[in-house]
């Protein structure tokens, strides 16, 4: 199955010069839903892990099925002023400026070894804050995986001094 062709383009979104790759079209299809869930999950295999970690709001559409697929917990990364309890915060630059990123200090525990799951991988700089994180609540960031990487933005390179990185789709 070809996940490429069940993704759109938009270009000049959401500001010219930007070709915005537009997964709500792959969402509404079970089929192609279900094989992008299950190429993800197929890049974890090979590991031994505790608990996965994805960020708001997309990284949670593919991190919960494989959570509960796996038997795995897993972890909220938020945008700030979101969670209620203690949080550990990491600021971080964006293609579009500067966000920050918070975890339940509790979520994670010292020792845990971790995998990220998101749709998007662009300049890494929400990944990188959460490896940042994780690691400074004990645990190890053994990979990140997305379904979409952009090349040439240098999200991997960013993320390759934390974790390994996996991508299902290379643009």
């Amino acid at each position: 199955m070809n996940l490429k062709e069940a993704i759109r383009n938009f270009p000049d979104f959401p500001r010219p010069g930007i070709l915005f790759r537009d997964i709500t079209s792959l969402l509404k299809d079970p089929a192609h839903f279900s094989e992008a869930i299950s190429q993800i999950e197929a890049a974890l295999n090979d590991l031994d892990y505790d608990i996965i970690i994805a960020p708001e709001a997309r990284g949670f559409i593919f991190a919960a099925p494989i959570a509960i697929r796996q038997g795995k917990g897993f972890v909220l990364a938020r945008k700030k002023g979101k969670l209620p309890g203690e949080v550990v915060s990491k600021d971080y630059f964006l293609e579009y400026g500067m966000d920050s990123i918070q975890i339940h200090k509790d979520d994670i525990k010292p020792g845990q070894k971790a995998v990220i799951i998101d749709d998007l991988l662009a300049t890494g700089g929400t990944c990188k804050g959460i490896c940042d994180i994780a690691e400074q609540l004990g645990a190890k960031v053994l990979r990140a995986v997305f379904l979409i990487e952009l090349e040439g933005l240098d999200g991997r390179e960013l993320l390759e001094t934390s974790c390994e990185v996996a991508a299902v789709l290379k643009y």
